[in-house]
């Protein structure tokens, strides 16, 4: 097992790798490549960085087509997370003009492990910050309670991706693009499902709307949410794949 942690994006990426057969000098080039392509996506996506090509397409210095390609791409995806989280995802909707940060993070970690898949990586785990893709084997994933960080809230069966937005370290710092105010319907939201850069646009919409849009995720193919309301109910979708926590694992 590989084991390796890199700051970025303004978060921790914790990397969980088997090898398998991979020689590893090709693993740690891999793995080389992947954590370069975090902080390259920071360089063009970040709000935090001054002349960084978004913030130049924000004061309309730059325009997308002049930009790296990859903006394009994110953009695109932004209008279909829109569309999809019935606009409580809007990239547009937000005080100082376009931001993908909602969506950006959730791309990063599934472009950076398609590079490790396609160098020979067989199973893993990368999390940032709370977004999570998985290949290979399924894993079990725990959602910490939103009171405590030494608690779990539930455990659930992962294939794919996991993301989830809430109010654990940061506050309330997810804006409602309807008001322009922090959203606070709930406590915190996780969406499961086959891609990452939607579970975590969608994630920050449920986290916006609450729990109305449980039922529009439910109704996209292959995905499901869970809300912890502002009680601290676990509020799931009919097709959560959540697990019973046992006694002693909460």
């Amino acid at each position: 097992m590989m084991i390796h942690v890199e700051e970025a994006m303004g978060t921790v990426f914790s990397f969980h790798l088997e090898s398998g057969a991979l020689a590893p000098p090709e693993a740690a080039a891999a793995l080389t490549a992947a954590c370069t392509l975090l902080h390259e996506v920071d360089q063009t996506f970040s709000t935090w960085i001054a002349d960084s090509p978004i913030n130049q397409i924000r004061r309309a210095e730059l325009a997308v087509g002049d930009a790296p390609s990859d903006v394009a791409t994110v953009l695109d995806l932004c209008q279909a997370a829109g569309r999809l989280s019935g606009g409580s995802f809007d990239a547009w909707g937000l005080p100082g003009g376009v931001d993908p940060t909602g969506l950006v993070k959730g791309w990063a970690i599934e472009s950076a492990i398609g590079l490790l898949v396609d160098a020979g990586f067989e199973n893993g785990m990368l999390n940032g910050g709370g977004d999570i893709q998985v290949f290979g084997t399924p894993q079990r994933i725990g959602i910490r309670s939103p009171d405590r960080a030494d608690l779990l809230a539930c455990v659930v069966d992962v294939t794919d991706a996991i993301a989830t937005s809430g109010v654990y370290e940061r506050g309330l710092h997810i804006i409602d693009p309807t008001t322009g105010e922090p959203a606070e319907r709930v406590l915190s939201a996780t969406v499961v499902g086959p891609d990452l850069w939607l579970a975590d646009a969608l994630a920050t919409g449920l986290f916006v709307e609450g729990l109305p849009g449980l039922q529009r995720i439910a109704a996209i193919d292959g995905y499901s949410a869970l809300v912890i309301d502002l009680e601290g109910n676990l509020r799931p979708s009919p097709n959560f794949p959540i697990i019973p926590l046992e006694p002693d694992q909460t």
